[in-house]
């Protein structure tokens, strides 16, 4: 098994361009690469599937247990040649100053791989051997395979950073130059998603040449072939037999909502839920055998007059709850669920008006961290009283909601804070839970939408 992981020393480095970029370069060498994202991220890994013609997978060493980490990352790699594998923030930033847990290093022992270190040369020259030095020796057991510089200026920018490596002991693999053109697009809360249809096949293109031309690629792959990889291990979230179609699942799938886990949508099909994509924007109508539903997060606020002028479709998303169909709304799924959505610009959308309150926009303010919840009531997801974990990120806030609203969960890190809404068959929530982080996740979704049929 060939397997490496691309970390950076801090976000922004460029560790998301030179992924792609090498991603794309082994790929038209010929070989199949299986692209995945440390943490809980959904816009990098739509570049990761765009450029590797295969979907990227989500392994977060905070959201999910080990056995599950190894039994996602082996089912994913079934037929594929080489695992290349995304982190997250700096190398060794995690769910928590005090330890590795949720880290990229911390990803990286437990699936027995080597790092590849992504440097931010772009205002250095000598100094890179000290970044390089200072990363190696703040984990001894962590195996670091090399060294890749970004934003080199030119040959002489190079001559100058070059020496550094071998002082420190630390191999180097390449360089990407500072061209402005091979920046991903970004704007708030991070990249541009690729389902927006705002990059070219021509970028694609231009990303994986360069990575061709200035990394070394036969050192890269040697590298990625002293990956250990993880121990077998038993099955433990899919089930062992094939599972026959239980239930018709409505997943909203456009440029307005297309954040989803592929694992999380992988576990649903096997655990029996027939998956039909349908939009929010374009369509009128549910699918008609949908016996659920599934509204992911992604960008309502960008598309808050197109959702608000589709009536029948908002129409149908109400009539369904009223009816009792389970509707599972993650962040985005949940302002749209509301009763309006106040934009960037502060104008006023009607949304769904399925559960009560408004969503706002508070610009630049971003709430975001890990989170344990406790259910508070039964629901399509958990039984009451039973915990899991999630992760929040939104610049958004409810207001005009009504202290006696039934609240989804308790967030066990904010004493006091109660958080979305279970009304009926409806869970709303702020929350993206991973439907790997426990077992009964996936079946419980599916058997709550297969009694609705």
């Amino acid at each position: 098994m060939q397997g490496l992981v691309i970390a950076g020393t801090a976000s922004g480095v460029g560790k998301t361009t030179v992924a792609v970029a090498i991603m794309g370069a082994l790929t038209a060498r010929g070989l199949k690469v299986q692209p995945f994202k440390v943490g809980p991220d959904y816009i990098d890994p739509s570049y990761h599937s765009a450029i590797c013609g295969t979907p990227c997978r989500n392994l977060d060493s905070w959201l999910l247990s080990p056995e599950a980490i190894q039994e996602l990352f082996q089912r994913a790699m079934v037929g594929k040649d080489i695992a290349v594998i995304e982190g997250v923030m700096g190398l060794y930033d995690g769910a928590t100053g005090d330890d590795e847990v949720g880290s990229t290093a911390h990803l990286a022992k437990q699936l027995g791989l080597p790092v590849v270190l992504v440097l931010d040369a772009s205002k250095a020259s000598r100094s890179v051997g000290a970044m390089a030095l200072g990363f190696q020796a703040f984990d001894p057991t962590l195996r670091l395979g090399g060294v890749i510089l970004n934003g080199i200026a030119g040959d002489l920018h190079l001559d100058l950073a070059l020496p550094s490596l071998p002082q420190a002991g630390v191999r180097y693999l390449g360089y990407m130059p500072g061209r402005r053109d091979l920046t991903l697009p970004e704007r708030h809360l991070g990249l541009v998603p690729t389902a927006e249809g705002r990059v070219a096949e021509t970028y694609y293109h231009e990303l994986a040449t360069q990575a061709a031309a200035t990394i070394d690629l036969d050192a890269l792959l040697t590298v990625a072939r002293s990956a250990a990889g993880p121990s077998a291990s038993a099955p433990r979230l899919f089930p062992t037999q094939p599972v026959a179609v239980q239930a018709g699942l409505a997943v909203a799938m456009d440029q307005a909502f297309h954040f989803y886990y592929q694992d999380s949508l992988d576990l649903l099909t096997a655990w029996g839920a027939e998956l039909m994509p349908f939009s929010l924007l374009s369509d009128t109508a549910l699918p008609s055998q949908a016996s659920g539903v599934y509204i992911g997060g992604g960008f309502p606020e960008l598309f808050a007059a197109p959702l608000a002028a589709n009536t029948p479709m908002r129409t149908a998303i109400r009539d369904a709850a009223a009816r009792g169909l389970p509707i599972y709304a993650e962040c985005g799924g949940l302002m749209y669920l509301c009763q309006g959505l106040e934009d960037l610009e502060g104008h006023e959308h009607a949304m769904a008006g399925v559960v009560p309150g408004r969503s706002v926009m508070q610009g630049t303010r971003l709430t975001l961290g890990y989170r344990t919840l406790k259910a508070l009531h039964n629901q399509c997801l958990l039984e009451g009283g039973h915990t899991v974990r999630g992760h929040e990120f939104h610049c958004s806030s409810l207001c005009d909601s009504p202290v006696t609203a039934p609240a989804a969960y308790e967030v066990l890190e904010q004493p006091g804070r109660r958080e979305g809404f279970v009304i009926g068959n409806v869970l709303a929530s702020y929350m993206h839970i991973h439907l790997g982080s426990h077992a009964s996740l996936a079946p419980r979704f599916v058997a709550t939408c297969a009694r609705a049929r």
